[in-house]
């Protein structure tokens, strides 16, 4: 059998950068009449797709070549769910001869943020490897920017001016923000530096109405608790008041009982 490897050089490609979730074309022209397949550029043993002049296969499920393609020197890989874990350099190979190298990307999610002062701030950390997570100021004197915290697995390492208002909870959980702490958040892969998500961030100060309200909630609970003790003093008071009136009135009666028995038991005649 007659076997056309590539022509020229092995083929670097541009990267590919996709939405993350949406499918992905790592392309690659290339005329195959032996085998062709398509791993990861770090494990080279572990096959995602392949194809020869029978048929093609999915070795691994969200990996697919395309037959007829194939036999018109398309060799295009097709992952059909991109997320952050199928993030990297992939390499095809006809015969066992590499003949393109493809670097998928998945573009950075941006989230804005708009809270009020004392809410808690949540990174999505949603993938498997390490994470920094780094923050700059929009201009209100806050917080100095650079990295703040890491994400390795179960364990969170922030900064010590985080640490006691920082957790691991569904993300990095940042509490009690302020105004200060506006700014820019981005979490982003340890290793190669390439941003995963960033987070536009505005901590709004109480507005007037709700200084106010709460000044005036907490005036009405302060005013309640001090009228209820103001209440039960009073009560207690007038209780005393009763109870000693109460009390006179039964020494009285008393007395005039015994004066009243003894004016009984005496002589009537009063003489010998």
């Amino acid at each position: 059998m007659f076997l056309l490897y590539y022509s020229g050089s092995e083929s670097v490609n541009g990267p590919v950068k996709v939405k993350l979730h949406d499918s992905a074309t790592l392309p690659c022209s290339e005329r195959c009449s032996g085998l062709a397949k398509w791993t990861v550029f770090h494990k080279r043993s572990d096959t995602l797709a392949d194809c020869d002049q029978t048929s093609c296969r999915s070795v691994k499920e969200g990996y697919q070549m395309i037959h007829d393609q194939y036999l018109k020197g398309d060799l295009t890989l097709i992952i059909t769910d991109a997320d952050f874990s199928k993030r990297g350099w992939y390499t095809s190979d006809c015969a066992s001869k590499d003949v393109c190298d493809v670097h998928l990307q998945i573009e950075p999610l941006n989230t804005t943020v708009e809270m009020m002062a004392g809410e808690s701030l949540i990174l999505r950390v949603d993938v498997s490897v390490a994470v920094d997570v780094t923050y700059k100021s929009t201009g209100t004197p806050g917080p100095s920017s650079g990295q703040i915290c890491t994400v390795d697995g179960p364990s969170l390492q922030c900064k010590p001016e985080y640490t006691q208002r920082s957790s691991l909870t569904s993300g990095v959980e940042l509490r009690r923000m302020t105004p200060s702490d506006s700014g820019v958040y981005t979490v982003m892969n340890s290793r190669n530096k390439e941003v995963i998500h960033t987070y536009t961030v505005t901590v709004q100060a109480p507005t007037l109405d709700v200084q106010q309200s709460s000044i005036w909630m907490d005036g009405y609970q302060k005013g309640s608790e001090d009228g209820y003790r103001k209440r039960l003093g009073i009560g207690a008071g007038v209780f005393g008041v009763i109870a000693l009136i109460l009390g006179g009135i039964l020494v009285m009666f008393l007395g005039r009982k015994v004066c009243s028995s003894d004016r009984r038991g005496e002589d009537p005649s009063g003489g010998i």
